[in-house]
Formats: C-alpha cells, sequence, structure tokens
C-alpha cells in the first residue's frame, strides 16, 4: 500500500473542452493517475483560498470546511483502491477535474467500523466519530457524534441518522449537499461488559467530484458508515454510522459500477446517507445505493460549488463568555480544547444566524467524549443584529460535563 503524503504527478496547463464549466477547473494539482494501492493523507493539505494556488498535496478552506485538489484528469485503475485520511479538521473531499474521471477500481470515504475503548471511530472525510464504549468501570461509555448521532436508548447504542432518521436522530443538510457535509456516528452500548469494549460506528465520509468532462464509473465510489459490530464480537448492541453524502457533477455521466452512500451494519443499521448526481447527459447501468437526487443540467452551465452569499449561515460566537475559533477542531486532546471552561454545572452559548428567520429552531447538540449521552437544546432569540442581512443573536444554557464534549448547532427552517 502506498501512502500517499505528495504525489509526484505530471504539472500540465489543460483546460478541457468541455461542456459544462467548473469554476477553478484548472488542472493545477496535475494527473491523479492510481496504479497500486493509495492513501491520500489530506493533513498535508496547505491552508489557503480554494481558487488560490493549488498544490499536489491539495488546499485546505476552512472558509469552506474542504479539501480541494485540482486535477488536469483523474484515472483509479482497476484492482486498486483508495482511501483518506482526516484532515485535523476533518473537512471533506473536493476534486475539481478540467478533464475526465475514470474509476475503474474504488474510492472509498468510508466510516471507520467500531473501535475498542476508550478509541473513537472516525467517520470518513467530512463525517462524524461513533461513541466510545465503556473502558472497565470508568469512563463509560458515550452517544455518536455529528448533527444526526445516535443515541444511548433501552440499554443500547443506536445508530447515525443522516439522509434518514433511525430511532431519535434527526435528519440534516439537503439533497443538494451544499455545503457539504458527511454522516453522523453511533452511539456505543451503554450495557456492555468490561470484556466487551467496542464502540459505535463512524459516519461515512463526504465528496464532490466537479468535472468539466465525463465521469465514467465501472467500479465503486463509496461513503458507507461503518459498522457497528465486528465480525469477532457479533452479540454486541452497538450500532452502525450514518451514509455519507456523494455530489457528482459534469458534462456526462456512464458505467456499470457502484456508488453507495449506506448506513454501516450492526444491531441497528445506520441511516442511509445522501447521493447527488448533477449531469448534461448520462448513460449508465449504475448500482446507487440510496436512490439518487438526479437533476439535469445544460450545456454551458457554471457549476456552483459552494453555498452562495446569501444562503443561510450558523456559527458559535462564545460559550461560557469565551470566544469560540472560527476553525474548531473538536480535537479532545490532540490539539487543545477550541474553548475551555471551568468547573460549573451549565454555562451559557450565544450563536449567531445569518440569513436565517427569527421563525426559525435553532438546535445545540453537546455530547460528552465520554460518560454521558448527547444532550439537544433550542435556542432562544436574544438580539436582532441587522435586519440586510438578517443577523440574529440566540442564546441557551448548556450542561457541562467533566472532560471533553463536543458542541454542534443545526438550523431548521419553517
Amino acid at each position: 500500500m502506498k501512502i500517499l503524503t505528495s504525489l509526484s504527478l505530471l504539472a500540465l496547463t489543460y483546460h478541457a473542452l468541455a461542456d459544462i464549466d467548473v469554476p477553478g477547473a484548472n488542472g493545477s494539482s496535475g494527473v491523479l493517475n492510481i496504479t497500486e494501492d493509495t492513501v491520500i493523507d489530506l493533513s498535508q493539505a496547505a491552508d489557503g483560498a480554494w481558487d488560490g494556488a493549488n498544490t499536489v498535496n491539495g488546499i485546505y478552506d476552512a472558509s469552506q470546511w474542504a479539501v480541494v485538489f485540482n486535477y488536469a484528469s483523474v484515472n483509479i485503475a482497476e484492482g486498486t483502491t483508495v482511501t483518506f485520511t482526516n484532515h485535523p479538521s476533518k473537512a471533506p473531499v473536493v476534486w475539481l477535474v478540467a478533464g475526465d474521471v475514470t474509476i475503474a477500481g474504488t474510492v472509498s470515504l468510508n466510516g471507520h467500523e467500531s473501535q475498542i475503548a476508550p478509541s473513537l471511530a472516525e467517520g470518513g472525510p467530512g463525517g462524524f466519530r461513533g461513541g466510545t464504549s465503556s473502558f472497565r468501570s470508568n469512563p463509560r461509555a458515550s452517544a455518536g457524534f455529528g448533527p444526526g448521532g445516535g443515541f444511548q436508548q433501552n440499554n443500547a447504542g443506536r445508530s447515525g441518522s443522516y439522509g434518514t432518521a433511525i430511532s431519535d436522530s434527526a435528519t440534516y443538510g439537503n439533497p443538494s449537499l451544499i455545503p457539504l457535509i458527511g454522516g453522523s456516528g453511533a452511539a456505543a452500548d451503554p450495557e456492555l461488559q468490561a470484556t466487551d469494549r467496542r464502540g459505535g460506528g463512524g459516519g461515512g465520509g463526504a465528496i464532490l467530484i466537479a468535472c468539466e468532462g465525463s465521469v465514467t464509473l465501472t467500479g465503486t465510489l463509496r461513503a458507507d458508515g461503518g459498522q457497528g459490530i465486528s465480525p469477532r464480537f457479533s452479540n454486541l448492541n452497538n450500532s452502525g454510522g450514518s451514509g455519507g453524502g456523494i455530489r457528482l457533477v459534469c458534462d456526462s455521466f456512464t458505467g456499470d459500477g457502484n456508488l453507495t452512500a449506506a448506513g454501516g451494519s450492526g444491531w441497528q443499521a445506520g441511516g442511509s446517507g445522501r447521493i447527488r448526481i448533477e449531469r448534461v447527459s448520462a448513460s449508465s447501468d449504475l448500482s446507487i445505493v440510496p436512490d439518487p437526487s438526479v437533476v439535469p443540467i445544460a450545456a454551458n452551465d457554471t457549476a456552483l460549488l459552494w453555498p452562495p452569499a446569501t444562503a443561510p449561515q450558523v456559527r458559535v460566537v462564545s460559550i461560557g463568555g469565551e470566544n469560540a475559533p472560527a476553525d474548531p477542531r473538536a480535537a479532545f486532546g490532540a490539539e487543545g480544547a477550541d474553548v475551555s471552561l471551568g468547573e460549573t454545572e451549565s454555562t451559557p452559548i450565544v450563536i449567531e444566524t445569518t440569513n436565517v428567520e427569527q421563525a426559525s429552531t435553532v438546535q445545540v447538540r453537546v455530547t460528552p467524549r465520554s460518560n454521558a449521552n448527547a444532550t439537544v437544546i433550542d435556542a432562544a432569540v436574544d438580539s436582532v443584529v441587522s435586519t440586510n442581512p438578517l443577523v440574529v443573536r440566540w442564546t441557551a444554557d448548556l450542561p457541562v460535563n467533566t472532560g471533553y464534549s463536543a458542541v454542534q448547532v443545526k438550523v431548521v427552517r419553517p
């Protein structure tokens, strides 16, 4: 297996004669030609603007929360597999391609299977982690992470949700996959014995392939949720992470391969992810799970890659009076905390939305790293900062657990 930290690529000045326009697709990362199993290490990406000078290792654009590659063309040979190591931000993957994409092998953004405590099952790039299992008597098991992370219910770890809802976990995102986001992790069984120390599966990752030429898929492109039950531990009440997100934008789409964003297997299977296909023409006999959102586009259309400036936005301003970083990591100790709090039972959170109606519901999810279930709280309107654009501040009181917790905010518009 080849670990990709710096590809040797042929750099070309290249622009395909194509019927659609992909902004920024100029081939500056060269040709991606995979002839052996390869791991693309997203942590090697340089920080910068997605449409800036690119490198073979990609660009991490924090404002878009994506690791962007700009290829002249892509060829994944039959019998080879491409996987990814997460960027510290856990951001999804974007391939801008000036020419054609051929996937005869496998491109995988799957979430990881359940891990032995105290480890967490990583999501694929753009996806979220599964909950940790009990580690002897302490720490105890946790819920899954992400907007649709699984809860601990009735002495079982429930699966993650995304495009379809499982148990009390809600759906999120939208069929357009703008913005691009992956699947959520499953919870761990809170009743595991000391010898059964495996947690929930991670959520499937997310990828956008925007190509000015053709996409030919005779192999497999997948962003499945991680399985919650390992074959070695088939008696555990651990569940699968949800499927992730796959968005394809191209001039023509052909092939007879497999395109999947399915939930991971387990005591309870993970929810389905989302698949979006935008193309001028298509002639394919693909196996696609779940059913995709298919949108015909016209010749000479310009692909919409990112949310427009008028799109709804939400951010955490502060927690407990401490300013939240613009690019939070939820690293759980690997890089230090995004926000550190003193010992307390609850603390206020301040949230800011832009282009979001006051009749919307703003929900805050707090998921402890261990020892507790996740909590979801509705925030209340605190003040209107401006009316054009509409900027609103919201507040809520969060429970505080000892140790690390992940905090995520979701807007549900009326």
